[in-house]
């Protein structure tokens, strides 16, 4: 499946002075799609960074991984990498 925008990932606790956020996600897509180039196609409207920690939650298998914005392209998309 794709990455819908009607189900964002959720911004759980922002980084003090610039620091690094954390994000939770959950779909029914496979944890393997989410972990896939630009994935999260308003990435960089939501204010994900490189180096922000991505919860991510697989709700079919269920599967949990835990993976780094690796990249994020202006006005953009944002990349995950599993940890």
């Amino acid at each position: 499946m794709a990455y819908a925008t009607t189900n964002p990932p959720q911004k759980l606790a922002g980084g003090i002075g610039g620091g690094r956020s954390v994000w939770v996600y959950g779909s029914t897509d496979a944890n393997a799609a989410v972990v896939g180039a630009g994935y999260f196609t308003d990435g960089s409207d939501l204010g994900m960074k490189v180096g922000d920690v991505v919860l991510i939650a697989d709700d079919t298998t269920p599967l949990g991984t835990i993976a780094v914005v690796s990249a994020v392209t202006a006005g953009g998309a944002a990349t995950v990498t599993g940890a």
